[in-house]
C-alpha cells in the first residue's frame, strides 16, 4: 500500500514523532483509564455485546446461549487505549479553512496526526463518519496501514452530494460502543452546532471527548465560493467592507455560540486555522484535557 496520507503527516511533523517521545508529552494519555481491547494474553474485564468488527475468537457462545445475544469476552490492558475519530464528512468541508487549505484537508491532517502519533504505542484506532450512502465505520485496527486507509476513505466521500454532518456517526457510536474510548471529533462551526446535546451527554458517561473546530475562511477577497449555494460569491459583494464586518460580527457570534455549548458538555476542544504545526496542537489539546479533567 502506497501511504500517502501518512507521508504528508510525517513531513508536516515539527516536534513530537510520538505522544510518549518527550518528558513533556510522556503519559498525557496514560492514567485516563484502563482501556479495554481485545487479545486473550491479558485479564478478562466483562462481557459485553458484539459489534461490527469484534475478533470472532472472542466470542462467548455459552454466554451467548444463555442470553440469547451474541457477546464477546473484553479484556483489560494498562497503557493501550481506543482512538475514535470522527470525522465531518460533510460538503461544508470543501469549504476553505484559509486561502489555500479546504477545510476537510485541515480535518484529515488533524485525525491523521494523532493517529499517528499513537501508532507506536500499539493503540487501537477505528473511525465513524457520514457518506453518501450512510454511516461508514472502520474497526480498531493497529499500524499505519489502518490510519491510510481510514484517512484515504475519508477523503473519497467528501463530496457536493454528501449533505451530513457528524450526528449520525455519534448516534451510531453511542448505539454501538461500550468500550472506553478517546473520541475525536473534527468538524466545524456549523457541525458544532448541530450535535446533540444528548448524544454528547450520553458519549461521556463512559467515554474521553476532544473536539477540534477547523475554522472557516474570511468571506473577503477574490474567488469566495459559496459551498450551499453551489456558487461563486461576485466580487462586489465579497469586497463591500459594510458586508465584511456585518459577516466577521455574526462569525464572532456562532463562535460564542460553539464556546457556550462545548463549555457546557464540558468538552476539551481547539479551533484551527490550517494544519501547520498539527503534532503541537494535538499535543496542546491532550495536555488541556488532562488539565480540565483532573479540575473536575
Amino acid at each position: 500500500m502506497k501511504m500517502t496520507y501518512i507521508s504528508r503527516i510525517q513531513g508536516n511533523m515539527k516536534g513530537y514523532k510520538t505522544i510518549y517521545t518527550t518528558k513533556a508529552t510522556s503519559r498525557i494519555i496514560d492514567g485516563s483509564y484502563n482501556s479495554i481491547y481485545k487479545g486473550r494474553s491479558m485479564n478478562f474485564d466483562e462481557l459485553r455485546e458484539y459489534v461490527v468488527g469484534d475478533d470472532i475468537k472472542d466470542m462467548d457462545w455459552k454466554a451467548s446461549a444463555r442470553s440469547q445475544k451474541l457477546l464477546v469476552r473484553q479484556y483489560i490492558a494498562e497503557k493501550k487505549h481506543n482512538i475514535m475519530l470522527v470525522m465531518d464528512a460533510g460538503k461544508r468541508m470543501l469549504g476553505y479553512a484559509n486561502d489555500v487549505q479546504e477545510k476537510s484537508d485541515v480535518a484529515l491532517m488533524a485525525a491523521g496526526t494523532l493517529a499517528y502519533m499513537v501508532c507506536d504505542n500499539g493503540d487501537y484506532v477505528s473511525a465513524t463518519y457520514v457518506s453518501d450512502r450512510g454511516v461508514e465505520h472502520y474497526p480498531f485496527k493497529t499500524g499505519f496501514a489502518n490510519v491510510e486507509n481510514i484517512l484515504a476513505g475519508y477523503h473519497r466521500n467528501v463530496t457536493m452530494t454528501n449533505d451530513s454532518d457528524t450526528g449520525d456517526a455519534l448516534s451510531f457510536i453511542a448505539r454501538n460502543f461500550r468500550r472506553r474510548m478517546i473520541i475525536l471529533v473534527v468538524t466545524d462551526t456549523r457541525g458544532i452546532l448541530n450535535m446533540s446535546e444528548a448524544t454528547v451527554k450520553q458519549l461521556k458517561v463512559l467515554h474521553d471527548i476532544l473536539l477540534i473546530n477547523v475554522e472557516d475562511a474570511g468571506m473577503n477577497g477574490k474567488n469566495v465560493y459559496d459551498i450551499s449555494g453551489d456558487t461563486y460569491i461576485p466580487e462586489f459583494f465579497t469586497r463591500d467592507m459594510k458586508l465584511a464586518k456585518k459577516e466577521e460580527r455574526k462569525r464572532q457570534e456562532l463562535s460564542s455560540a460553539c464556546d457556550d455549548k462545548l463549555k457546557k458538555l464540558g468538552i476539551s476542544y481547539l479551533t484551527v486555522r490550517s494544519s501547520d504545526s498539527m503534532d503541537e496542537k494535538i499535543v496542546e489539546l491532550l495536555n488541556k484535557h488532562k488539565t480540565e479533567s483532573s479540575g473536575k
